[in-house]
């Protein structure tokens, strides 16, 4: 996989060090490197990047101001020698957070982060595509179809799924922060660190508590709000 990426930094030096950088990662394609927000904002509009490292204390359009109005598809890395920007800039959705003067070795990390949100946004979208999963069982790949989900939940190292033509479950060796990564969201919401469900498959909620037949799955305080988010904009006032 390449990325492709843009600077945007008011001091040549800085710009100048981060293009050299890119130059020589090989994951990365530099499609310009700029000294002004301003300057830049028309092309990554209209011509968006992947991956854009963004200096946050700049004349005339801060990097924070910039963010905001860049399609969010471009994931940012702010990059400052200022470590208090640090909670404005997640805030901001930023990616990561470079400190001045950025050392290869922090680069490369952010780098190799990038690259793992990036594969993991594309394997969501075949899967949205495909609707469906394999997963071993008893030394066997199985194939599961989203639909058929009722939840999944986690023991450790292990899964089981619980489908609607099979109450058993289905025993796989993966974890829960795993198989969340698959799931399509929102239909599929951890609602609970041991549980995953179905949200399209839920007929009752009671209480703190989602209803499949005699099985009744908790909402922990953890989880209660993206929940809550989820039911409120499915329910009629």
């Amino acid at each position: 996989m390449i990325l492709s990426c843009a600077i945007i930094d008011d001091e040549p030096l800085a710009a100048d060090l981060l293009a050299s950088y890119v130059k020589k990662t090989p994951m990365l394609y530099l499609r310009g490197a700029y000294n002004s927000a301003i300057t830049a904002m028309r092309d990554l509009r209209d011509d968006p990047v992947d991956l854009l490292f963004l200096d946050i204390q700049m004349p005339e359009l801060s990097g924070l101001e910039l963010a905001k109005i860049l399609p969010r598809t471009t994931k940012i890395v702010f990059t400052t020698a200022f470590k208090n920007y640090a909670i404005e800039g997640y805030k901001a959705n930023a990616l990561d957070y470079l400190i001045k003067p950025v050392s290869y070795e922090n680069f490369i990390t952010t780098v190799n982060k990038a690259l793992d949100f990036f594969s993991s946004s594309q394997k969501q979208e075949l899967l949205k595509t495909d609707r469906f999963i394999f997963v071993k069982s008893d030394y066997k790949l199985l194939q599961i179809c989203f639909d058929d989900i009722l939840y999944i939940e986690g023991f450790k190292d292990y899964v089981k799924i619980y489908l609607e033509n099979n109450p058993k479950g289905v025993m796989s060796l993966i974890n829960m922060k795993k198989i969340d990564e698959f799931m399509p969201h929102p239909q599929f919401l951890r609602v609970h660190r041991s549980y995953i469900v179905h949200m399209n498959k839920v007929k009752l909620v009671d209480r703190a508590r989602i209803v499949f037949g005699d099985v009744f799955i908790p909402i922990s305080e953890s989880y209660k709000e993206e929940v809550q988010r989820y039911l409120d904009a499915h329910t009629l006032a």
